[in-house]
C-alpha cells in the first residue's frame, strides 16, 4: 500500500481510539536481586550455557526499576493514553506461594500512581513468562496446581491496584509459554516434551479463568478483563490436501486451541483428534471449560507476521522421523525484519476480520505490534529508523482497514516502548521506539517514536 493511502486510512481512526506502548517486566526492570524479588524461570534459563545469545540476562536490562519516574515521563512525551506493562510474579510473590512481598508490590503501586499523575492509563499484564522458579521446580505449568497458584498471585496484585487500574490482562501469549517453553525448548524453562506442553496449554487457560472469575467477583468498580494471544494468518502453500492440513494444524495449535475454549467453552474437535493420534489427551477435569470461558471484556491481539505452510518437506516427506505430520514454512518472498520475520501487513487485516467474524462480540485491542531492525544510532543516540516507521505505518493502516471491514478493534499498542532484553536473543535485537544505550542507560526517541507521537496527534485532531 502506498504511504499516502496508509496515511488516509490511519487518519480515519476515531478520536477515541486507544493508543499505547507496551513492555514486560523481565525485559526492562533489572534489579533481579533487590527488595526481596525471588528467582524466575528466566533467571535460571539465562544461566544455562548456550540458551541466550551472548550469555546475556535481564539482571540489569533497562534498569527501569530505578529509572521508573523518568521512563513514565518519556511515555507521556509520546502522547499515548495507555501504558501496558507486566508485573513480575517473583517480585510480588518470590516463591509463587504465600503473602505478597510488600517492597515488590510497592514498586507497581508507585508506577500506577506515576502513570495516572501523567495522564496515562495503566494496563496491567499479570503474567509475561516469569514463572517463579520454585513453581517450576514443582512441575511448572504442566501441573494443575500452578493454575491455582497463579489465581492466588493475581488476587494479591488485584487487591492492591484495582482501586486505580481498570484494565487487566491475565496472560501474555500462552502459546509461547507452552510451546516455546515446554515443547521446543527455545525459551524458559527449556523443556522438550509435547505432552507437557499440551498440559501447560490447558493449565494456563485454567489459570486465566480462575483469576478472571475471582477478580470480577472482587472488583470494587467495573473492570475490563482479558487475555492476550499472539496470532497470525496461516495460509496453505498450495491447494493440495497436505498443505491445507498443515495450515489447519498450525491455525489449530496456534490460535483455535486458545480461542475456542475461551470464547466457545470447548476445545476444537479436529485438534483433539490430532492430539489423540499422537497419544496426547488434555488434562480436562469436569467444570474446567466453564471456568476457562469466564466472559472477557477485551481480547488482546499480538501480531508480527503471517505464514504460508506446506505439509511436505524438502525430501518430499509428509511425516517426520517420529511419524508426526510435516509442517514447513514456505517464504512469501517479502522483506524481513531483523528477526527474519516476513512483513505481511495484509495478513494482519485478514486475522482481525477473521477473529471478528468467527468470534463476534468481543472487542479487540492490539496489545503488541512492532519490529526489530538493525538500528544504527548517531553520536547523539538518535536512530533514523525508516524501516520501523514504515512497518508501523503499514500495520496501523492494516488495523484501520480491518475496522472498515467490520472488525471491532479499539486500540493499538506499539511494541516496544524501548529497546530491551529480547529473551533468547539477549540484547542483539532492538524493537524499541526509543533507543537505549545499554552502557549509559541513556534513552533517545527514534524517528519512529516521533512519527508515532505525531500520528496520534493528527488522529486526535490536535
Amino acid at each position: 500500500m502506498a504511504p499516502a493511502a496508509e496515511a488516509e486510512l490511519i487518519a480515519g481512526l476515531p478520536a477515541d481510539f486507544r493508543w499505547g506502548v507496551a513492555t514486560s517486566a523481565y525485559q526492562i526492570e533489572g534489579a533481579t536481586g533487590e527488595d526481596g524479588r525471588g528467582q524466575s524461570i528466566w533467571d535460571t534459563y539465562c544461566r544455562v550455557p548456550g540458551m541466550v545469545e551472548g550469555g546475556e540476562n535481564g539482571d540489569v536490562a533497562c534498569d527501569h526499576y530505578h529509572r521508573m519516574p523518568a521512563d513514565v515521563e518519556l511515555i507521556r512525551s509520546l502522547g499515548v493514553d495507555t501504558y501496558r506493562f507486566s508485573v513480575a510474579w517473583p517480585r510480588v510473590q518470590p516463591g509463587g506461594r504465600g503473602p505478597a512481598n510488600a517492597a515488590g508490590l510497592g514498586f507497581y503501586d508507585r508506577l500506577v500512581d506515576e502513570l495516572l499523575g501523567k495522564g496515562v492509563d495503566p494496563w496491567v499484564t499479570l503474567y509475561h513468562w516469569d514463572l517463579p522458579q520454585e513453581l517450576e521446580d514443582a512441575g511448572g505449568w504442566p501441573e494443575r496446581d500452578t493454575a491455582h497458584r497463579f489465581a492466588d498471585y493475581a488476587m494479591l496484585v488485584f487487591d492492591a491496584l484495582s482501586d486505580r487500574v481498570r484494565t487487566w490482562t491475565t496472560l501474555n501469549e500462552p502459546w509461547c509459554s507452552a510451546m516455546l517453553g515446554y515443547y521446543e525448548g527455545r525459551q524458559a524453562p527449556g523443556r522438550r516434551d509435547f505432552a507437557a506442553a499440551m498440559a501447560a496449554v490447558h493449565h494456563l487457560l485454567l489459570g486465566h479463568g480462575l483469576a478472571a472469575g475471582r477478580m470480577r467477583a472482587a472488583a470494587p468498580a467495573p473492570v475490563e478483563l482479558g487475555i492476550t494471544l499472539n496470532m497470525g494468518t496461516s495460509m496453505p502453500a498450495t491447494e493440495s490436501l497436505a498443505d491445507r492440513e498443515a495450515a489447519r494444524r498450525a491455525d489449530g495449535l496456534g490460535a483455535r486451541i486458545y480461542l475456542d475454549p475461551l470464547l466457545r467453552g470447548q476445545y476444537p474437535g479436529d485438534i483433539l483428534d490430532d492430539l489423540s493420534v499422537r497419544g496426547v489427551k488434555l488434562p480436562v477435569v469436569d467444570g474446567d471449560l466453564a471456568v476457562i470461558s469466564e466472559p472477557i471484556d477485551v481480547l488482546g491481539v499480538n501480531y508480527y507476521s503471517s505464514h504460508r505452510l506446506s505439509g511436505v518437506d524438502a525430501q518430499g516427506r509428509t511425516e517426520d522421523d517420529e511419524g508426526n505430520p510435516v509442517q514447513t514454512t514456505v517464504p512469501l518472498g517479502r522483506p524481513v525484519t531483523a528477526m527474519d520475520w516476513e512483513i505481511v501487513p495484509e495478513g494482519f487485516t485478514e486475522l482481525l476480520v477473521r477473529l471478528s467474524r468467527d468470534y463476534p462480540g468481543v472487542p479487540m485491542v492490539i496489545t503488541e505490534n512492532g519490529a526489530a531492525f538493525d538500528d544504527v544510532a548517531d553520536a547523539g543516540g538518535y536512530v533514523r529508523d525508516d524501516d520501523r516507521t514504515a512497518y508501523l505505518s503499514s500495520h496501523i493502516a492494516a488495523v484501520a482497514a480491518a475496522r472498515q471491514r467490520g472488525a471491532d478493534v479499539r486500540g493499538y499498542f506499539a511494541w516496544s516502548l524501548m529497546d530491551n532484553f529480547e529473551w533468547s536473543y539477549g540484547y542483539a535485537k532492538r524493537f524499541g521506539l526509543v533507543h537505549v544505550d545499554y552502557e549509559t542507560q541513556v534513552r533517545t526517541p527514534k524517528q519512529s517514536a516521533l512519527w508515532y507521537r505525531d500520528t496520534i496527534r493528527r488522529v486526535r485532531g490536535h
